[in-house]
């Protein structure tokens, strides 16, 4: 894909540099044309915004959505407590639907601070990346 197509996708937000937005989109764009989620081992969808967390588990084959989760109802701790809960919580869920290998789309964003809390709780609860 042409950075500038990229440019033109990544959407505009108040909050966010231009260069950092593109950066994100490119990161994200190169990610997806790796990471695809079958049935046997769905992709680990992880989206951040500046307040919550949302996860989902996605069986593109299908199109279907196996489980989900995200910080919007929690109160408790601080935003990187609130997505170790979150991995936790999505382990759960996943082994309940008969889930254990994953394939981890981070969606652009780091490997870092409330990602990676999330992923270790994610691991901790059983998942396999």
């Amino acid at each position: 894909m042409a950075a500038s197509s990229i440019v033109k996708r990544a959407r505009r937000s108040a909050g966010i540099s231009a260069t950092r937005r593109t950066g994100k989109a490119r990161r994200h764009f190169r990610l997806r044309k790796k990471v695809v989620g079958t049935e046997l081992r769905p992709r680990l969808v992880v989206n951040r915004s500046a307040r919550h967390l949302f996860v989902q588990l996605v069986d593109d084959g299908k199109g279907v959505t196996l489980a989900s989760g995200s910080t919007y109802k929690l109160t408790d701790g601080d935003k990187t407590a609130q997505a170790r809960e979150v991995g936790t919580a999505l382990a759960a869920a996943a082994k309940a639907a008969g889930v254990t290998q994953v394939v981890f789309d981070r969606g652009g964003n780091t490997y870092t601070g409330r990602i990676a809390a999330f992923a270790d709780a994610a691991r901790e609860g059983g998942l396999e990346f």
